[in-house]
């Protein structure tokens, strides 16, 4: 099915209801825009996903909460030897 939209004054177009059900596009979707080598648009569903940056400190706690207390260590030393 194929439909057609009217290009606005200020270089908007509406996606028809039907394309945004079927490819779940919700209200203020990001989307990727680029051109096709025949002259057409593509557009496509944009993954943003938010970074963190961390502090050094920030790296320090995780360095210290990936330390085992002796029983961890010691638990995690028995299984490994289990499965060998």
């Amino acid at each position: 099915m194929m439909d057609i939209v009217k290009l606005g004054k200020k270089g908007q177009i509406s996606i028809p209801k039907a394309i945004l059900r079927d490819l779940a596009l919700q209200d203020e979707s990001m989307l990727l825009v680029e051109p096709t080598p025949d002259g057409g648009i593509l557009l496509r569903p944009a993954g943003i996903y938010p970074i963190e940056r961390y502090s050094d400190t920030r790296l320090q706690e995780f360095s210290q909460e990936d330390i085992l207390t002796p029983e961890e260590a010691k638990r995690a030393k028995k299984k490994l030897k289990s499965r060998s």
